[in-house]
This record gives C-alpha cells, structure tokens and sequence, in this order.
C-alpha cells in the first residue's frame, strides 16, 4: 500500500487538548516525526481540541463521565477527518477505543513516579494531623487515605498551573502531580519523587500514546517509525490488567509493568475507595505474555477481594 507524507500543501494535522502539558506532547510528537521523515515545521498542524474534562472543573470526574471526557471530542474529530492523529496522556485514556480508531504507537516512557506537591511539607509524613489534601484521582486518595486516615481529602482539579495556584491560595495544604507531566514541562523542581514502593503509579502513568484511524496507512507508516516498543510492551501488561477489573475513574486501581531482560514484572494494587483495604500482587513472566499477565494478575487480585469490593 503506498503514501504519501505529509507537505506545507497537504497538513498533516494532530489533534490535542490545549493544556500546557498536552501542547508540549503534541509538540514532542511533532518533533520526532520531523526527525524521522524530514520533514519541515510547516508539514505539520496542531489542532486543539476542547474537551469537557478540560470545561468542566467544578465537579469530580466520576459525576459527569470518568476518563472518556478527556478524549471523546478528540476521537470524533479523528474519526471524522479533522485531524489525522491524536496525542493522549495515555493514564487518561479508556481501555477500548471507538471503532474505527487504533492506539498503538508510544513515545518512550518518562518518569512513572508520583510527585508531592506543597509549600509546607516534605512529604506524606511530615503532614500536620488533620492536614487538607486535594486530588482528583481516586487512586492517590485511596491511597493516601489507607497510610493517614487523620488527613481531609478534597476534590482538587485544573492544570499544573492551576493547582499550584490552589495550593498558594491555601485551597489545601498538598497534592499530588504526576512527575513526568511536571518534569516535561521544566516545573520538576515543584514537586517531590514518591518511589513506585511506596506508592504505585496509575497504570500508563508517564506514558505518551498516539491514536490514528484503523484504515490510514500514511498515519501508520509514519507512526510506525517512532513507537518505543519496550513501552508498548509495558502498557499492554498494564492495560489488560485494567481492562480485567473493569477499570475507570471509579475504581482506585494501580499498576505497573518492567521489563528486566526478556522477563516482564508486573505489579498491580487494587483499593477500597475509602482506603479501609489494600490488595496488591504480582507476576513475572515473558515480555511477549505481557497482556496475558495483565488479566491473570487481575483475576488473582479479584479472587482475593471478593464480591462487592469496590462498592
């Protein structure tokens, strides 16, 4: 099948949110396709792309859709031809895809870690009693209920930006950043390393995915030339193991996949949403067994939670 790339006639066009963050992630996109073909700035549009995630921010995520509100007006765009690839914070998006779309192209994987985040403390246990603590995230609530049930947990939404300024208008005396967004945008110094040990990262957390159309065979060509395997292979663990607990914004779930060698080492953790009970396991086995792993590190985990253990 031939293709042609894309020239200053014929825009190759690629679809985003238009935080901070996500225009940087285009624009690294951007950068690796010119290296590998190139081709001239020129070649290349950004198109951003509003989403209700981004124009709702005064209520929790799991009121008005989960992670789909991140992505939904971005596919329909791919989908209708707007644009011909679409850049994704890859812990935002949805196991499965609409039909007719295809994620599988990644950039190489950047720091997985959580990072802490507050003007007055160094970390989790330096914390006054009763401290206020705001995330979105069910998962590093859950968490962080389960190691200090005395802190007050409070919705807290909005870009890096957005939530540095809550935290030096006193909103709350901490959050939580994930160290690869902050780092990609020179901002590291802001917030504190947490080791996976102590507190295991979203699955796909740190991970850039590129979303195209099935039958575009100029986007997978082009696409084909920048995927970092070694992620692909890490988020096909991590995904199947979300895919298996039904996982969404809903459900405090974490995870996440190394490969050491030809081997794959996966760890998952699933969470009450109120913190009271934590169960974590893991699994080893071939990097090529990845996504097998993924569902039988789930089904161990469900196994020993039970019925209802997320209600």
């Amino acid at each position: 099948m031939t293709y042609s790339l894309p020239s200053p006639d014929q825009t190759f066009k690629i679809g985003t949110r238009g935080s901070p963050l996500a225009l940087w992630q285009a624009h690294e996109v951007r950068r690796c396709l010119r290296l590998a073909f190139d081709l001239p700035e020129a070649a290349f549009e950004i198109v951003v792309i509003k989403v209700t995630g981004d124009l709702v921010q005064d209520r929790a995520l799991k009121e008005i859709g989960g992670k789909g509100l991140f992505t939904r007006e971005i596919e329909e765009a791919l989908l209708d031809g707007s644009i011909d690839i679409a850049v994704h914070s890859m812990k935002d998006m949805p196991v499965l895809q609409p039909e007719g779309l295809l994620l599988d192209c990644y950039l190489e994987r950047a720091d997985v870690r959580d990072g802490f985040v507050s003007l007055h403390a160094n970390g989790i246990a330096d914390l006054a009693q009763g401290a206020v603590v705001g995330s979105s995230s069910l998962r590093r609530r859950a968490q962080l209920a389960h190691r200090r049930a005395d802190l007050q947990l409070v919705e807290f939404r909005g870009n890096v930006q957005t939530r540095m300024k809550k935290l030096g208008d006193g909103v709350a005396d901490a959050t939580f950043l994930a160290m690869a967004g902050v780092t990609r945008l020179g901002m590291a110094e802001v917030a504190r390393p947490i080791e996976v040990s102590e507190m295991l990262p979203a699955v796909a957390q740190g991970a850039i995915g590129i979303e195209r159309r099935v039958q575009d065979a100029r986007a997978k060509a082009m696409l084909d030339a920048i995927h970092h395997t070694a992620t692909g292979q890490q988020l096909a663990a991590e995904r199947a193991f979300l895919a298996r607990l039904d996982g969404s914004c809903e459900t405090p779930i974490a995870g996440l996949a190394v490969i050491e060698a030809d081997q794959l080492w996966l760890r998952g953790e699933i969470l009450r949403p109120d913190g009271s009970r934590v169960i974590t396991g893991e699994i080893r086995g071939a990097v090529a067994d990845g996504a097998a792993l993924g569902e039988a590190l789930a089904d161990q985990l469900l196994t020993e939670a039970g019925a209802g253990f997320f209600d």
